[in-house]
């Protein structure tokens, strides 16, 4: 088919996200494909690239992307032109400006694809989905940062087996707490954690009113918050927590989570960005840091701030593992999305970044039809 050379996308100008009517079409590297762009959905990570001045001036921004592939590049197995599929591109990045999820186009990597089907009526048509199987577009682009997020810290920094419901007891037997419950990330590390037995109590962190769906998922227990008193809480029934699983991950929020972690016995706090003890104000000797960095899944090396990750093949080769055990239990229903509110159109998606940043999206992955 042809293709124009040019495209809608979405940029970065000034640390705001910018709606641009004419930037070129990103070339295809070797073991991607072409996707004209059908939905996308947004995530914390691309308004922190603008606020926290990781991206540079000018690249597109956006990382998860789902469509239909229009063309292969070389070496591309086990996927065809006319393809339905979802996947993960480093939108805002330093080293591909050129490339990301919220365009008409973008150049993915064949091998972090989720594949729909071939064809058909692939989007839902409505402006809300509830948390369930995944039967559409909308649902399944929900997946690519939080689902393969989850995947990563579950199997590289908990070393966890990929052992779907046949473990007799948990994997670790211990506890963990999960800030930020309701965050995609959350709810699909509660689901993922729950299935794997890896965890004898699963004990979640969020507002009340999810309380019935996180239950639903896994979590045997919630904390509130909200509530002014919640640490006291926590620390009352858990006082020597092992592990924190920091779903939020903000310079802002991470000296009050890390208040919930063990205050004398061995402990490990996992967060998303890269926080640690310059983040807090009273750092404990026995607990230590640990976050992951989703996009090694690319292979490549990642500048990220004033840190430059060298490529990591066995991250790269973890990914790819994950996401090929994962897409037989989300072909199978067994993975469900969260709840989706859908809007239309490349246009919305600065609105959609503010709504994320200001926590409007409480509970509800925010997706965008293109």
């Amino acid at each position: 088919m042809s293709l124009p050379s040019h495209m809608k996308a979405v940029v970065n100008h000034g640390g705001q996200a910018v709606v641009i009517n004419d930037v070129a079409i990103p070339p295809l590297a070797e073991g991607q494909v072409l996707i004209k762009t059908l939905a996308v959905a947004a995530n914390p990570t691309d308004w922190k690239h603008l606020d926290y001045k990781l991206a540079p001036e000018g690249p597109i921004t956006g990382c998860d992307v789902a469509g239909k592939i229009v063309k292969l590049g070389a070496h591309v197995q086990g996927f065809s032109e006319g393809d339905v599929v979802c996947g993960f591109v480093h939108g805002g990045s330093v080293k591909h400006p050129e490339n990301g999820a919220f365009a008409e186009y973008s150049a993915v990597d064949s091998k972090l694809l989720y594949k729909f089907g071939h064809g058909g009526q692939v989007l839902s048509g409505k402006s809300e989905l509830p948390e369930g199987p995944v039967t559409s577009l909308e649902g399944l682009v929900t997946f690519p940062i939080s689902l393969n997020t989850a995947g990563i810290v579950l199997v590289r920094n908990l070393h966890l087996r990929l052992d779907w419901k046949v473990a007799a007891g948990p994997q670790r037997r211990e506890p963990v707490l999960v800030w930020g419950g309701a965050t995609a990330f959350g709810q699909a590390f509660i689901q993922l954690a729950k299935q794997l037995h890896a965890f004898e109590k699963i004990i979640v962190v969020a507002s009340r009113k999810h309380e019935q769906l996180l239950k639903k998922y896994g979590a045997d227990e919630l904390f509130d918050y909200h509530d002014a008193d919640v640490i006291e809480q926590i620390k009352k029934s858990y006082p020597e927590l092992p592990l924190v699983i920091d779903g939020v991950s903000t310079p802002a929020t991470y000296p009050q989570i890390y208040k919930a972690t063990a205050d004398s016995q061995p402990c490990t706090i996992v967060n998303l960005n890269y926080l640690g003890d310059k983040d807090v104000e009273k750092p404990k000797p026995n607990v230590k840091h640990e976050s992951t960095m989703l996009y090694m899944m690319t292979g490549h090396e990642v500048p990220f701030g004033s840190t430059t990750f060298p490529p990591n093949p066995s991250y790269r080769e973890d990914a790819i593992r994950f996401i090929q055990w994962a897409q037989s239990k989300i072909q199978a229903g067994l993975i469900h999305h969260m709840p989706v509110k859908i809007f239309h159109g490349l246009d919305q998606i600065p609105g959609m970044l503010e709504d994320i940043k200001t926590g409007k999206n409480s509970g509800v992955k925010l997706v965008a039809t293109v």
